[in-house]
């Protein structure tokens, strides 16, 4: 089970410059003081129900780049969880960071102060995209963080963008392939928005840098997590988080509250779709899918089913759930015999890395 995350927002602390798509403003509130974090800590705890107090508890320092502050900032941030941590009330600490600034001195002091997760911002994983979005560092410096991470002990996360100045499917693609050679225990994925008050928005106004649209970027979050899932990698999240500042700040981009559920419905469909491969027109078709997985199937106002009936002219598609069928697992019935496939296999399928 996940932990429950307590997260205290930090934004543009520790940063070295402004990275060329950042308003961190726009997507949280803070940047909160020490002080003030240890009564959030404290408020925040008060207020979990009993059902939640035995699951395992972090708290996090999201925003900025915690390790780039000043040692002296870091040690009050860190000292304000310390007696949440002794009390057993808090299990662990996570803080996110640039790949950059993890020296072993840094390290250590995280360590002393119990932090165990470090999500660590690499965003591309080609230079000449790292560049243009003024982020300071180079796609060796995240290679070389992991395995310095990992001797120290650490849980280590990355996060991804794509769609950012200069990327291209293919850049993120390889991107995301090196990320996985370097076996992060989790992962983040970010769709690049045009943010009011982030330097990314004079280029869109110019004309200059033009954000992936909502179909576009589906096919490429779809190809990234199917990858991501054949690695046994997870996906923590996809897309931030959305709240009133966000929307309040949103201009431009592949931007949805829902995301994550989007990309796992057009792989419902792709799984869909190669099952009927062969089936006959003008009868009916039934799935059977997970219960947890049905609205994943049908889409968002059936138009998954809506999409299949007319590109495979049935006359009906069926759908029913069962807890016997694997989650990720699409079966189709069929007076020869049911078949099935996982959506891990998509990736094996001819065109599939190209859909």
């Amino acid at each position: 089970m996940n932990p429950i995350i307590l997260p205290i927002f930090l934004p543009h602390l520790g940063c070295r410059q402004r990275c060329l798509f950042c308003n961190q403003k726009a997507v949280a509130p803070g940047p909160l003081s020490p002080e003030s974090a240890g009564r959030f800590i404290e408020t925040s705890l008060s207020k979990f129900p009993s059902s939640q107090r035995d699951r395992i508890k972090q708290v996090a320092f999201y925003g900025g780049s915690f390790t780039a502050m000043a040692q002296d900032a870091q040690v009050r941030y860190l000292k304000e969880v310390q007696p949440f941590l002794h009390s057993g009330q808090i299990d662990s600490i996570r803080i996110s960071t640039r790949p950059d600034a993890l020296d072993d001195e840094v390290l250590s002091l995280l360590r002393e102060y119990g932090v165990r997760t470090v999500e660590v911002g690499a965003q591309s994983m080609t230079d000449q995209v790292l560049l243009l979005s003024q982020r300071g560092h180079r796609a060796e410096d995240t290679v070389a963080s992991v395995p310095r991470l990992r001797k120290w002990g650490f849980e280590v996360g990355i996060h991804l963008m794509m769609g950012l100045p200069g990327d291209s499917r293919d850049l993120f693609l390889r991107s995301l392939d090196r990320v996985i050679d370097i076996r992060p225990d989790f992962v983040r994925i970010h769709p690049t928005l045009v943010l009011r008050g982030a330097g990314l928005e004079t280029l869109w106004r110019r004309k200059i840098y033009l954000p992936l649209s909502l179909d576009e970027a589906i096919p490429w979050l779809k190809n990234g997590l199917l990858r991501l899932e054949r690695a046994s990698i997870p996906v923590a999240r996809i897309g931030l988080q959305p709240d009133q500042e966000l929307e309040r700040h949103f201009l431009a981009g592949p931007y949805h509250p829902a995301l994550h559920q989007m990309v796992d419905s057009a792989i419902a469909y792709d799984l869909a779709m190669h099952l009927l491969q062969g089936h006959p027109e003008g009868t009916k078709a039934t799935f059977v899918c997970h219960p947890k997985e049905l609205s994943n199937l049908r889409g968002q106002k059936n138009k998954n089913l809506l999409k299949l009936k007319d590109r495979f002219l049935l006359k009906e598609i069926l759908v029913q759930s069962s807890e016997d069928v694997m989650r990720g697992s699409l079966l189709l019935q069929s007076t020869k015999g049911n078949v099935s496939v996982h959506r891990r296999e998509l990736c094996n399928f001819q065109g599939a890395s190209h859909s």
